[in-house]
């Protein structure tokens, strides 16, 4: 079975299991989206959710974040794990928004991965989530996914996002990034299938041993 056969595959079934995927994190807009994906580094989203009420009851917009104290910040972010750096990244982000962008969230993915604590994961989720641009963002369950797949080698996160943009349709890979890992939350954990057991990975892999 080729690369693109297996991907038609894994689109045919997501798109059966999850037609309209749900954001995990909750939010309002690109800037809380920002914040929530800044803080879901290393931790679940069950968490984040829980925690970003009280965050943003304390300030919710840039300018009004980057007048808060660190220890404000990082005495409500402390239950999602490294609340100094977190806190940190959070307070300078919102007042580079603030001052350098009129408080709005740049919608450039050059222009996010320059805020502090914006990776190319957390870039690539804004531009997809945020302003609906296309983009592949790779996270633990999705590069997992795609090697048990043989949708990507697993050499690397870049090469697991360059792969998967060249075996699937620009304008789906938003719509799957989501449903890739609600399936490997819920279906094909890294515990739970050994690449056999799932539908997904015994229509691809067949029955174990």
């Amino acid at each position: 079975m080729t690369r693109k056969e297996r991907a038609s595959i894994v689109q045919r079934e997501l798109g059966r299991l999850y037609p309209a995927p749900p954001i995990p994190l909750v939010h309002r807009d690109a800037y809380s989206l920002l914040v929530a994906v800044v803080l879901s580094a290393q931790c679940t989203d069950v968490r984040v959710n829980q925690v970003t009420p009280r965050l943003f009851a304390l300030a919710d917009n840039p300018a009004d974040m980057a007048r808060q104290e660190m220890e404000a910040i990082r005495a409500i972010v402390r239950p999602c794990g490294l609340s100094e750096r977190k806190a940190s990244a959070i307070r300078e982000l919102s007042r580079i928004i603030a001052e350098d962008y009129d408080g709005q969230v740049p919608d450039s993915l050059e222009k996010l991965e320059e805020l502090p604590g914006v990776g190319h994961k957390t870039a690539s989720v804004l531009m997809v989530q945020a302003f609906g641009q296309p983009a592949f963002p790779v996270d633990t369950h999705i590069h997992r996914l795609a090697a048990r797949w043989r949708l990507s080698d697993g050499h690397s996160v870049e090469k697991t996002e360059r792969d998967l943009k060249m075996l699937f349709p620009r304008e789906t890979w938003g719509r799957l990034h989501l449903q890739i890992i609600h399936y490997g939350r819920e279906h094909c954990t890294a515990r739970g299938c050994d690449g056999h057991r799932c539908d997904i990975c015994h229509l691809l892999n067949g029955p174990a041993g």
